[in-house]
This record gives C-alpha cells, sequence and structure tokens, in this order.
C-alpha cells in the first residue's frame, strides 16, 4: 500500500466529515486507507463514521489520550509506505496527495514534507515553515519579533528544504516516522510537531516545504485557544528546551521565566461577528430551505471567478465545485474586506466555515 492517511479526531464532527469527503476524493487514484483514531469524543463522530465511511479504519479510544498518542495508536495500524499525518478540521485538494507522492518518490534521504495551510479565512499559515525554535529564536518571537521564527527565505507559493513543519499535515515515510520513535508522548497537545520535526534533521533526514499544493486549516477548531491553551503551549515549549537544548542552563532558565511571565501578561483575545451584508453562493441549486438562515439579499452564480462585494458571505457548494479551486478563489478573495467562507459539503445539510483561530467555527445546519 502507498499511503495511510492518519487523522486524529476530538470533538469535530462536522469538520472530519468534510475532511474525509475531501480525502476519499483525493486518493481515488491511490493505493490508500484511511484510519480515524477518536480521542473519546461526547459528540457522536464516532457513528459519522461508521455509517458514512464504512471503508475508513476507525479506532475508539476510551480516553482522550493527548494528539502524540492518539497518532502513534494509528501509525501502528498503518499499512502504507507513506503516512500524511491530518488534522480533522482540514479539507484537501484533489490532488494534493498525487503531487506529494511524485515529489517524495523523486527524492532521497527525503524526512517530513509539509504544504501550504490557509485558514478558514483564505489567509495563508505562516506555520506552514518554520525554523528551528531555538531558545533565542523564541525569545524574539515572545518579544513580537517573528522574522527567525518563521521560514521566511522560501515564498508561499514555492518548494524548498525548511526545518520545522506544522503538524496539522505532516507527510513522511512510515520507516522514516518509525525510526525516529513517532511522536513522543511526554507532549499532550501542541509542541509534538517541532519535536518530531527536530527529531528527522538530527537524523540526518531533510524536511521540505511543498508549496506547489494548499489546503484549508480551519485553525479554531482541534487548536481552539481556550483558558488552557497558553499553559499546555508554553509548557510544550518548556518540555522541548528541556530535552534538546539541556547544555545552556542560564539561557533555559531565562526561557523558563519569559514563557511564564507570557503565560501570566496574556489577554484573552476576542473575536468579534464580522459585519456580513449580503451572501453569494457558487452552486447550481440553491436549497431553499438554506435561504432563510443567510444574511440577504442572495445572489448565485456557477462561476467561483465571479467578483464579489465586501461584506459578503461566500458559499461554495461542493456538489459541483472542486476543492482545489475553492482553495484557489478564496486566496483571491480573502484580501477583500470582511468576507466569510463558507463549505457546503457533498451530499449533506449543513455548510460550516471558521472566521477566526481562538472560537469554535460556525455550522448552520438547514
Amino acid at each position: 500500500m502507498k499511503l495511510s492517511v492518519i487523522i486524529l479526531n476530538y470533538n469535530v464532527r462536522y469538520f472530519l466529515e468534510l475532511c474525509l469527503k475531501s480525502v476519499e476524493i483525493a486518493i481515488e487514484t491511490i493505493d490508500a486507507e484511511i484510519i480515524v483514531i477518536d480521542n473519546n469524543s461526547p459528540d457522536d463522530s464516532c457513528n459519522m463514521v461508521s455509517e458514512l465511511f464504512p471503508s475508513v479504519k476507525l479506532i475508539e479510544n476510551n480516553e482522550n489520550s493527548g494528539f502524540s498518542k492518539g497518532n502513534n495508536i494509528g501509525v501502528t495500524e498503518a499499512k502504507g509506505e507513506y503516512l500524511c499525518i491530518l488534522n480533522p478540521d482540514t479539507v484537501v485538494a484533489e490532488d494534493t496527495f498525487s503531487k506529494l507522492i511524485e515529489f517524495a518518490d523523486s527524492k532521497e534521504n527525503l524526512g517530513i514534507i509539509g504544504c501550504q495551510l490557509i485558514d478558514g479565512k483564505g489567509k495563508f499559515l505562516p506555520e506552514s515553515k518554520r525554523n528551528i525554535p531555538t531558545p533565542k529564536v523564541s525569545l524574539k518571537k515572545m518579544l513580537g519579533n517573528n522574522n527567525d521564527y518563521y521560514a521566511n527565505h522560501l515564498e508561499v507559493n514555492a518548494t524548498g528544504k525548511v526545518e520545522i513543519l506544522v503538524g496539522a499535515f505532516m507527510f513522511l515515510k512510515k520507516a522514516v516516522y518509525e525510526s525516529v520513535g513517532g511522536f513522543d508522548e511526554d507532549y499532550f497537545m501542541y509542541g509534538e510537531d517541532i519535536d518530531l520535526s527536530y527529531k528527522v534533521l538530527k537524523a540526518n533526514y531533510d524536511n521540505f516545504y511543498f508549496g506547489e499544493t494548499s489546503i484549508i486549516h480551519f485553525k479554531g477548531e482541534s487548536t481552539l485557544k481556550d483558558s488552557s491553551y497558553a499553559k499546555r503551549f508554553y509548557g510544550a515549549m518548556q518540555t522541548f528546551y528541556k530535552k534538546h537544548f539541556k547544555s545552556n542552563f542560564i539561557f533555559n532558565t531565562i526561557v523558563s521565566i519569559g514563557i511564564k511571565l507570557a503565560y501570566s501578561l496574556r489577554r484573552p483575545e476576542k473575536s468579534s461577528k464580522l459585519p456580513i451584508e449580503n451572501t453569494i453562493i457558487f452552486s447550481d441549486e440553491i436549497d431553499s430551505s438554506l435561504k432563510h438562515k443567510l444574511p440577504q439579499p442572495i445572489a448565485q452564480s456557477r462561476e467561483v471567478t465571479s467578483e464579489i462585494a465586501n461584506n459578503c458571505m461566500v458559499i461554495y457548494d461542493l456538489n459541483m465545485l472542486k476543492t482545489k479551486a475553492i482553495i484557489e478563489d478564496m486566496k483571491k478573495k480573502s484580501k477583500q474586506k470582511n468576507i466569510a467562507f463558507r463549505l457546503l459539503p457533498k451530499n449533506s445539510k449543513f455548510i460550516l466555515g471558521s472566521d477566526s483561530a481562538i472560537n469554535r467555527g460556525e455550522i448552520i445546519h438547514f
């Protein structure tokens, strides 16, 4: 088998449904499998997977064992030569995996490959490509200087070597994953992707950012920044420094103080609802029951390249549109003011999207 797509889920049933539908299309021409590990979700994620995706291998944990352990459980069941560690709040393009496999097969000494991630507002996520967060780099970031934290030597659409990739999408050989021990289970959530990327580098493999394919990552879902976010994130960074930067005690002490200070001074971010005044639906047909739940007036178009006004909700109907075309259109329209993007999954009666990295996305049933 060529590819195993590993998806760890916790309590994002509708985003998971959209993700799985996009992955199924993307692996149609590939010898591949999908493995979903559910970390004891309180919603009906498991029932949904069993009913709508019978070919998916579902592993139901009886506890929330965290990101690292959950993914490691999935990898032990994987049969593919390659793994894709994928968040459930993502949407992949039809050719994402085929492009990555072609690229990966052409490389020797390959470590991890990441791709271009955009958020629910169509904006590029700079964590798609990062440098090693040494104590010095992290201190500068905490003080507001991100220049050395992100891999700015590569353009967004370029492809080249980087050091650190994001756990929402990591593509690598299963043999490489196993050779470095997989995700370190000392990390519950956050930091494990940095740790894995760094371990792969130390094992003398080359990590790559592949900017020639894009996926959506609705950041407010699996990475929800609730009251415990800062504590977990800064705690994970402390773990990373203790594991990999033990030689400089004084600098580590400064970093530890800085981390605690950043946590204590952190203020909750506020998310305001976008001032949406109208709606455009890219679809062959608009469901009448959906119309009543949308900002008026409502326009309809079959061409995603159509121009739109500011302060608009844009709905893409996946019953007729390709995900790749939607992603490219989101990136173009994201430059406008107050645009909310929503996706209508194929054969579904809900639309969803996310306008914030700090709050849950919106799901509208009709």
